[in-house]
């Protein structure tokens, strides 16, 4: 498998429009769902997918290692969504928000979600908390790391994704804690 992969990239690399197609379909499902995550409608997480393939094909000498590619691409789209949101004016400044977080759960909610399910409730956040939520839970970046690529504080990084956390508890338990109490 890796060394289709590597023989794909090859041929990518040399301008290969059937190359280029087929990396696209191999890779486009998972992708598209990592869009999907940052995105907050199907038509933003296409057009930061498109973006970001077009910076892939653009981008291909930078890939040495075609093991080391899964998470190059991956990386290329994380921060082609990280640079749509820059461009809008989503990300403002929000001062530390000191809630008391709910930490009490109704057992088995969360087993029973379906990925899919989470995604859209993730989608429904407001982009700066979507964002910082993505980066920190499922990306495993610091909130240094969160505050040097969005260009906020600590203190920021660290109100947003609380709130986040909140306001998803609260979408969780309203959507789906009275079918799981049955």
């Amino acid at each position: 498998m890796a060394e289709k992969l590597e023989i794909l990239l090859e041929e990518c690399k040399r301008g290969r429009p059937r190359s280029q197609e087929a990396l696209y379909k191999r890779f486009a499902s998972a992708m598209y769902g990592l869009c999907l995550q940052y995105a907050s409608s199907e038509e933003d997480a296409q057009d930061i997918m498109q973006d970001g393939f077009i910076k892939v094909f653009s981008k291909l000498d930078q890939v040495n290692n075609p093991a080391a590619f899964p998470g190059w691409i991956r990386r290329v789209m994380i921060n082609t969504a990280l640079e749509k949101y820059r461009s809008q004016v989503f990300l403002q400044r929000v001062d530390d928000i000191r809630e008391e977080m709910n930490e009490e759960t109704v057992d088995g909610i969360y087993d029973s979600l379906t990925s899919g399910e989470l995604v859209g409730l993730i989608q429904t956040l407001s982009p700066k908390y979507r964002l910082v939520f993505n980066l920190y839970a499922v990306e495993g970046y610091s909130h240094q790391e969160i505050s040097k690529e969005l260009g906020i504080t600590v203190g920021t990084s660290k109100s947003n994704l609380s709130r986040a956390r909140a306001i998803l508890q609260k979408k969780i338990k309203k959507s789906y804690g009275s079918a799981i109490a049955r």
